[in-house]
């Protein structure tokens, strides 16, 4: 049955008794079950919370959110030319300024991404008023909800006790109309997303581990473990009150004293130094590795040298291709549906606010937007944050161009007809006839020459073929 619960409609899991969770093969909860192909047969567990310190896994999280959080969200309209305009609408434009409570609009898509990129999994629950209009968005912990599968294929959330989304203690179940679910990369069920972290734990993990290895060598005054040998048997009293006695006067903060040893006993060491397991070379590929399961360019996270070329507006495009359009449009494309947006509303992050240019490419920019007609005056300076002026809402074209209509056209029409040939000469042996209008000609005044008018028309002529050829 379903019972109204903070707008939601929450069904009590005795009503439905067939309901099942789905397996959480590959992660989903604190421990990484299968960081790698086999590793969930060998037992080999890797710890959430482990692989987030390590500081390039930090880095890839962090950057990736904060830079979907700093692009502004807003409500578009598709007008008559089918373009995306902003508008603004009171059912669905408050909640995308103020998603809940307690939160930002910046902070909620943060977290939004952030329990994606670590979990692989993004839980919203919805808050609906008595329109049925979702006046409230809460991002949920992904430890505490489970999706569940009814025999008919009806999916269903099991939340539990969230105070801050205001769910009571205990569980309830929810069907799907009420959790907006984004999932990162679904490999084996399409309700279960696998995070990065999947691919790259392991190498994030063995960096963790290289670290708190360095850490307790530097700790040790550099100086690596070792054993103490004595030239014939001693009992094991003696080897015990030894290394009690050598751990207390030359490890930890006495590392590096000098050692008198007697009665032929000897020290060696036996673990690697850093140089012989060369850790900066172990360090760096785990580092890359993890990059490239984020698709982060490593440069960003001061992995490796950054780019030789000095292209701003190349390189931010590259970063958006390839690692923040699919996680902004997956992104945009749930909260439409969420939101149950109806046409022709949607909603839009602007990627203008992440690709900046400097400030001599946007001029230029804009020059050349402006020059071809493509852009609108008052559209250039609203990108230099500019008030509009008047008369710049009209685009501009120079009045010597021409469209490719009459260029076709002129290309494409007859050619002109040949010129009149002339008369043939007079035979020698015929008498020229006398000129009625000798006599008149003298009296009437000279016929003005238009040679000369011809020749500049043919002039002008040829000089606008050669300027359109240009």
């Amino acid at each position: 049955m379903d019972i109204p619960f903070f707008g939601l409609s929450v069904v009590r899991t005795k009503a439905l008794p067939t309901l099942s969770p789905l397996e959480a093969r590959g992660g989903w909860w604190p421990l990484l079950r299968e960081s790698y192909a086999g590793a969930w047969q060998r037992n080999v567990n890797i710890d959430l919370v482990s692989v987030a310190a390590n500081p390039t896994v930090f880095a890839c999280v962090t950057l990736i959110s904060a830079d979907v959080g700093k692009m502004g969200l807003r409500l578009v309209q598709k007008n008559a030319n089918n373009i995306w305009t902003e508008t603004e609408n009171p059912s669905f434009s408050p909640v995308l300024r103020k998603p809940n409570r307690y939160q930002t609009r910046i902070k909620f898509v943060e977290q939004w991404l952030t329990s994606k990129l670590l979990w692989g999994n993004t839980y919203v629950l919805k808050q609906r008023d008595n329109r049925n209009v979702v006046t409230a968005l809460y991002i949920l912990d992904p430890q505490r909800v489970t999706v569940l599968v009814a025999p008919d294929g009806s999916v269903y959330y099991q939340l539990s006790t969230d105070l801050l989304a205001n769910l009571p203690q205990g569980s309830v179940t929810v069907p799907a109309r009420d959790i907006i679910h984004d999932t990162m990369y679904a490999l084996y069920h399409p309700l279960v997303g696998l995070s990065p972290i999947y691919a790259c734990g392991l190498a994030a993990y063995q960096a963790v581990k290289i670290q708190e290895n360095s850490t307790q060598f530097f700790a040790n005054g550099s100086k690596p473990g070792g054993v103490l040998t004595a030239p014939g048997a001693i009992s094991q009293p003696a080897a015990d009150r030894l290394k009690t006695y050598w751990d207390a006067n030359f490890s930890g903060e006495n590392a590096g004293k000098i050692a008198v040893l007697g009665d032929g006993l000897k020290y060696e060491k036996m673990s690697v130094d850093p140089k012989d397991a060369e850790l900066i070379g172990q360090l760096r590929w785990t580092d890359e590795k993890i990059c490239s399961c984020y698709h982060v360019p490593p440069y960003m996270v001061g992995v490796g040298p950054a780019p030789t070329y000095n292209n701003i507006q190349a390189l931010s495009t590259q970063y958006f291709t390839q690692c923040l359009q699919t996680l902004v449009e997956s992104f945009e494309l749930s909260l439409d549906e969420g939101l149950e947006l109806p046409k022709p509303y949607g909603t839009e992050f602007n990627t203008a606010d992440l690709l900046r240019m400097d400030s001599a490419t946007m001029i230029d920019y804009i020059s050349k937007g402006i020059g071809c007609g493509v852009m609108k005056p008052n559209e250039g300076r609203l990108l230099l944050n500019a008030d509009p002026v008047e008369g710049g809402d009209t685009p501009y074209l120079q009045q010597q161009n021409y469209s490719l209509a009459a260029l076709n056209k002129r290309d494409t029409q007859d050619p002109a007809p040949a010129s009149t040939p002339p008369p043939p000469p007079p035979d020698p042996d015929d008498p020229p006839e006398p000129d009625d209008d000798a006599s008149d000609a003298e009296d009437d005044p000279p016929e003005p020459d238009d040679t000369t008018e011809r020749f500049q028309a043919a002039l002008l002529a040829k000089v606008q073929r050669f300027t359109h050829a240009a």
